[in-house]
């Protein structure tokens, strides 16, 4: 069995604000480095449950920020480690080399997710993203490119608002580990670490026990991209192919969800040009 490895930061028991996953500010850099080996113990957590349930081939792709976050000499040397950007397939590079199941370590809720840590989709530029009219986060996203590869998506950890996107999303076969309650968008009770490596490494186990099938959507599949300010989305619109159909939202309509995602990336990447 091979299995792979999507791990955020957000998600991760003990993380309720920004300042302790931002990489780029000094200010804060005690408290990312002590939350980046936090990180590295979940994903850990997600190898080690890979292993016991048989996997003979893991691999973790760093899906945080830069991606440049899990500690390289403490992940776990039966996985191999992709890491920086920027990665074609952003959050789910490498998924493409075939394998039998997927696992999101330390996600997140959509953005616009009421009682959920750091709620966002890949940007604070995007106010909401769909997918054929319904709302969908980096979870759904990511899901509906690796099952354009036949993976499935069998476990997630995270809030309790990602649990139940998950749910909604993946329907009720995928495994999803709550390590912390949300309280606000910066506030949650989370469990202690060491507990939700316990339960990462046992929900893993449990989720490869059973089969899983790949999220796929009916075409044409039309992302709808909603941007906080007007002037993102008149950069965004410069995507060719996309249609402006409000004043913040662009759209983009393909029968190859692989295509969608390039458009996706290329939407929001341009709305930060200004």
């Amino acid at each position: 069995m091979r299995v792979y490895i999507s791990v955020d930061m957000e998600g991760v028991a003990g993380v309720v604000h920004e300042d302790q996953t931002d990489p780029t500010d000094p200010r804060h850099a005690g408290e990312y480095n002590r939350f980046r080996r936090l990180m590295t113990a979940e994903a850990n957590a997600a190898v080690e449950g890979a292993l016991a349930a048989g996997a003979r081939d893991v691999l973790v792709n760093d899906s945080h920020w830069r991606m440049m976050n899990l500690l390289a000499e403490e992940l776990h040397p039966a996985a191999e480690l992709l890491s920086g950007g920027p990665k074609a397939r952003s959050m789910v590079e490498g998924v493409e080399d075939g394998f039998d199941a997927a696992l999101f370590v330390g996600y997140h809720a959509r953005a616009g997710t009421g009682r959920a840590v750091i709620d966002h989709t890949y940007t604070s530029r995007v106010h909401e993203a769909r997918l054929n009219g319904l709302p969908a986060g980096e979870l759904t996203l990511n899901a509906a490119l690796a099952g354009t590869y036949g993976v499935p998506v069998a476990f997630v950890s995270g809030d309790q608002a990602l649990a139940a996107e998950a749910r909604e999303a993946l329907g009720g076969t995928v495994e999803t580990v709550i390590v912390k309650q949300a309280v606000g968008r910066f506030a949650a009770r989370s469990v202690a670490p060491v507990v939700a490596c316990q339960r990462i490494r046992a929900g893993v186990i449990a989720a490869l026990g059973r089969p899983h099938e790949p999220l796929t959507l009916p075409a044409p599949i039309q992302l709808e991209v909603d941007f906080a300010l007007t002037h993102m989305a008149d950069m965004a619109e410069l995507v060719p192919g996309s249609v402006r159909t409000a004043g913040r939202t662009v759209a983009y309509t393909h029968d190859d969800f692989r295509e969608v995602f390039r458009a996706w990336r290329a939407l929001y990447n341009l709305a930060g040009i200004e």
